[in-house]
């Protein structure tokens, strides 16, 4: 496994995380404990030092903390996330950072977050929603602060608003922030523009996640696609959006000369093309995904011409409305 820079950190983090919002079975089906403590110990044994979590993701902060502490002595990072007291999804306009984000509330979850997993620290605590407008108010970060000096988390983080890159530019170029992370794929190329290349000039880390957009980048999503009953992608591919997905897909694989079972690959390799990333963090609910997965930490990124190529796919919407 092949690691990277932390943003200023000083950390070196695997270039493969891992996403453990399925294991939580919060919003996604298929995944049982079993399988995932056994996919979360075979990342470690092959060379994931990142878990990514949070507090909305049912009962991951659990799993992930029942398996970091029969790993004891491994170096493993843990992140979490706060959600906003609000529970506004994305951060909407106008509204003031203590509706969100009040001192008490990051500490109270926090604190939630340190029982469920059992662990006496995080890695990286980050906020579930954020907004430009923010920065420089509220007691947000004072509490971040004091987090910090008790030895409750050790970096502060932020997930940016979905498909919403420019609206973390500001607190980047603050200096308040240690780490960002946000949607970053073939489709979403966007913080490529002006959050990526600002979190290079500041040192900060970049954590990318729907880097396979929820599926719809393994080549597997096709026209007529269904899942359980309650399933997040029951409404992520609403519609005819599998379709759509079905069509684009086969025009980046005949373009790039590639079959869609070469999709999940091309799809990470793109993200780790960019200099700016530190990791990304894939769902991987099972041991197979879990191994082709942390296979393409290789040193082989996309050539020039197949990311030119890619520039030109492209798709500005909004899955969430």
């Amino acid at each position: 496994m092949r690691c990277r820079e932390l943003g200023r950190s000083g950390w070196s983090v695997s270039e493969i995380g891992y996403g453990a919002w399925g294991i939580g079975e919060s919003a996604w089906f298929g995944a049982s404990e079993d399988e995932s403590v056994r996919a979360l110990h075979r990342a470690l044994d092959l060379g994931v030092n990142l878990i990514d979590t949070a507090r909305g993701y049912g009962e991951s902060e659990r799993i992930v903390g029942r398996v970091v502490r029969e790993r004891a002595g491994d170096e493993i990072l843990v992140a979490t996330k706060v959600p906003p007291l609000n529970r506004l999804w994305p951060a909407p306009d106008g509204v003031h950072p203590g509706q969100a984000f009040p001192g008490e509330r990051i500490r109270d979850s926090l604190e939630t977050s340190l029982r469920a997993s059992g662990l006496d620290h995080f890695d990286v605590v980050q906020f579930h929603v954020w907004s430009d407008e923010w920065v420089g108010r509220g007691e947000w970060l004072e509490t971040v602060e004091d987090l910090k000096r008790e030895g409750k988390i050790r970096l502060f983080g932020v997930s940016v608003n979905d498909h919403e890159p420019d609206n973390a530019v500001r607190l980047v170029r603050s200096g308040t922030v240690d780490t960002v992370q946000v949607i970053y794929n073939i489709f979403d190329q966007a913080p490529a523009e002006n959050l990526l290349p600002a979190c290079a000039e500041h040192g900060v880390g970049v954590i990318v996640r729907v880097a396979l957009d929820e599926g719809g980048l393994t080549g597997r999503i096709t026209a007529g696609a269904t899942f359980p009953e309650g399933d997040f992608r029951n409404r992520y591919f609403r519609d005819d959006r599998p379709a759509q997905v079905e069509r684009r897909v086969a025009a980046i694989c005949a373009d790039l000369g590639i079959g869609a079972d070469d999709m999940a690959e091309t799809a990470l390799r793109f993200v780790l093309s960019h200099p700016a990333v530190s990791t990304v963090i894939p769902g991987m609910r099972s041991v197979r995904n879990v191994e082709r997965n942390t296979g393409l930490s290789d040193g082989r990124p996309l050539t020039d011409e197949q990311l030119a190529t890619l520039a030109g796919h492209r798709w500005q919407r909004n899955f969430y409305g």
